[in-house]
């Protein structure tokens, strides 16, 4: 299946991509933003290559509410996390 990172705008392989969905953050109007790596969590999700270049990019562009359809910052630290170590896939 093709899917269209949130990041480049590229469209790709979902095989390529890494699936994120939104959890809610604190009481401060965030969210956090967490890596699907099985595919398998609830909620609407949304592909992003798994590089810092696209991340920075969805950043810059305030894709992750848009495409989440959530208000509020996103807090990244997981992706980000995986992003820099794609070896650690425990998240």
């Amino acid at each position: 299946m093709i899917r269209t990172c949130i990041g480049c705008r590229e469209r790709a392989d979902k095989s390529t991509l890494v699936r994120v969905v939104a959890r809610p953050g604190a009481n401060d109007g965030s969210f956090s933003v967490v890596p699907d790596t099985d595919g398998m969590l609830p909620g609407r999700g949304a592909h992003l290559h798994p590089s810092s270049e696209c991340l920075e990019l969805a950043v810059r562009r305030r894709a992750f509410g848009r495409a989440l359809r959530r208000e509020g910052h996103p807090q990244i630290e997981a992706l980000r996390s995986l992003i820099v170590n794609p070896g650690d896939r425990s998240t």
